[in-house]
């Protein structure tokens, strides 16, 4: 069976989670796909990401639903401590039906993109090692030269390539203009459990700095992590030494286990640093190249929805050029129109759950605490977190079935 994307040649750049899922729905549309990735490797390990209510979706129409769910990392609640680990606030992953500030599938990143790339890996062209150095998009198509010198055309190129896209800044212009920095930054790295927590997340909050750490692997290790505000970064994102440094002087002094848990940062191999931003872009294409994830729309770690907006984007972008192969400025508009008004929603929810991660105050970290603590004792307690619950289900996939093929 031939797919309306037959002998269309897409190039992707990026290979962690929503450049895979792209290059597997077009694949299914009948597409030869290329994803090139920057990494020598697949990238294991990286901080837990969240699968939300229509991301949930995406991956059971993809048929990969019980591999995510086999790779996920159990997790029961959370607790906000004080200095000598007494809970001030207790939330079940139960209390508000996978959709709260426990998502029902919580997985590392690099074991998503794992699962997604082995269900791509026989039909896909992955290139590891390699990255766009440069791009001249034509009315025919997109001449690419690669950093290793080869020089391919490709009918389309997509950018799936993070925050800091490189094929952002290439296909549209410097990257500083479509970053929205939220005040507050977040480091991750992988640590040992040294209390021997079970499938649960310790949360410790001093004003303007919260440090925590969660139960990964089987309990064998945690997921440490530090959030903190400040204004806008002053530093290279690539620059990791760097970013250690901050970590180590906007963490020093505090109180709990921080210092255990940062005495690991130096040696940690899935370190990762960023301030919390958003990418607001006029328009997620120019010409024959666009945009999908991060890269066109990140909404920030602090919304709870990267992974699925990431899978949701890349399902409706194939699918739309799937339903009209012969006009790609109209597939990419279309692609826009549906999603666009959803992830306006999806963004807002960045303010709030910032204040509600690092609280400014003592006052603030007190008044935290006891909402937690009394949300378990109020009736219909799912209310308090009814706007995330309804913005993470709250669109509908289109039925894009006609325009691909059956998988395998």
């Amino acid at each position: 069976m031939r797919g309306p994307l037959e002998g269309c040649c897409i190039l992707v750049s990026g290979a962690s989670i929503a450049g895979p899922a792209l290059a597997y729905w077009l694949h299914r549309s009948g597409a030869r796909v290329t994803v090139v990735e920057k990494a020598p490797e697949l990238r294991p390990g990286g901080q837990l990401v969240d699968l939300r209510g229509v991301g949930r979706s995406v991956v059971a129409r993809m048929g990969l639903d019980e591999r995510v769910r086999a790779a996920a990392e159990a997790n029961y609640g959370l607790s906000f401590v004080d200095g000598r680990n007494r809970p001030r606030g207790t939330l079940r992953a139960e209390d508000f039906g996978g959709d709260g500030p426990i998502a029902e599938i919580e997985i590392l990143r690099g074991e998503l993109s794992r699962v997604i790339h082995e269900a791509t890996a026989a039909d896909v062209d992955y290139l590891f090692g390699d990255h766009i150095a440069a791009l001249e998009d034509r009315s025919d198509g997109v001449d690419v030269t690669f950093a290793s010198g080869d020089v391919r055309t490709f009918d389309l190129v997509v950018g799936a390539d993070g925050a800091h896209s490189e094929t952002r800044r290439l296909a549209m212009g410097e990257d500083a203009a479509h970053l929205a920095h939220l005040d507050t930054y977040l480091a991750f790295w992988t640590a040992q459990n040294h209390l021997g927590i079970e499938d649960w997340t310790y949360i410790y909050s001093e004003p303007g700095r919260t440090m925590g750490m969660r139960a990964i692997l089987d309990n064998s290790r945690v997921m440490a992590f530090l959030s903190f505000r400040g204004g806008p970064p002053a530093y290279d994102h690539r620059d990791v030494a760097t970013q250690k440094r901050i970590v180590h002087a906007r963490a020093a002094g505090m109180g709990w286990e921080c210092a255990q848990l940062l005495a690991q940062v130096d040696t940690a191999p899935d370190f990762w640093f960023d301030s919390c931003a958003q990418v607001r872009l006029d328009s997620w294409s120019r010409g024959r190249v666009a945009l999908v994830g991060d890269a066109a729309y990140c909404s920030s770690p602090l919304t709870g929805h990267g992974a699925t907006i990431a899978l949701v984007g890349a399902y409706v972008l194939a699918g739309e050029l799937a339903a009209g192969p012969d006009d790609h400025r109209a597939a990419f508009e279309r692609y826009e129109e549906r999603l666009r008004r959803w992830l306006v929603d999806v963004h807002g929810l960045a303010a709030g759950q910032g204040q509600m991660m690092t609280p400014e105050s003592g006052s603030g970290i007190a008044l935290r605490n006891n909402l937690v603590r009394l949300a378990r004792y109020v009736p219909g307690k799912s209310l308090l977190m009814r706007s995330q619950m309804r913005i993470s289900n709250g669109f509908e996939l289109p039925d894009y079935s006609v325009s691909t093929v059956p998988a395998g």
